[in-house]
């Protein structure tokens, strides 16, 4: 085999493979949205092998969380968020919420995510597909009420509303307000949806 031949197959391992396999999901997310987009095709789309994908990310929204750089996992969140009194979740979910938003690289990345998701259809349904996926159906199925995603989707107009006005429209007293004054409030209008 002569210095010129390149080698054929899958290409292994590495920093620049995972930056393809990013660039792939990051294109393969935006042109079929998060529901329909494959591991397979991601994986073709950046020349390796779809067990590499597994290996790197584990699964399809952890690979959609770190191309879109997502900084949250909502598996994780709602371990936490319910394992404790259903009689408090709310101030939980409010005060996660806000310590979240309150961690200036994280606000920068969900401000961004916000933004974006806003002037950009295509971000927006991503968005959509990713949330109802992965968080909606997910807090839903903690729920024993009816209309459970229309609740939890109420949660969450909660908090993009809270975001917008808080960091992005800065309105004031609610843009100063400390977080500790803010996640008993909160927290009630969300326990409110999530239980009541």
């Amino acid at each position: 085999m002569d210095g010129g031949t390149k080698a054929r197959g899958r290409r292994p391992g590495g920093e620049d493979t995972r930056g393809a396999v990013l660039a792939a999901a990051r294109a393969e997310f935006a042109a079929r949205g998060y529901q329909k987009a494959s591991m397979r095709a991601i994986a073709r789309g950046a020349g390796v092998d779809a067990a590499l994908l597994h290996h790197y990310f584990g699964s399809k929204d952890r690979l959609f969380m770190a191309a879109l750089e997502f900084p949250l996992d909502p598996r994780a969140l709602v371990e936490d968020v319910f394992a404790g009194d259903r009689a408090t979740v709310g101030e939980r979910v409010a005060g996660f919420v806000l310590e979240l938003w309150e961690r200036p690289e994280v606000r920068d990345r969900l401000l961004a995510l916000v933004r974006t998701a806003a002037t950009s259809e295509e971000v927006a349904a991503l968005m959509r597909g990713f949330m109802v996926t992965e968080l909606v159906a997910r807090v839903a199925d903690q729920l024993d009420l009816e209309q459970p995603e229309l609740r939890v989707e109420l949660v969450m107009s909660q908090i993009v509303g809270l975001a917008m006005a808080r960091y992005v429209i800065a309105l004031e007293p609610l843009a100063s307000a400390p977080p500790e004054v803010l996640a008993p409030l909160l927290g009630r209008t969300v326990q409110g949806y999530l239980t009541g």
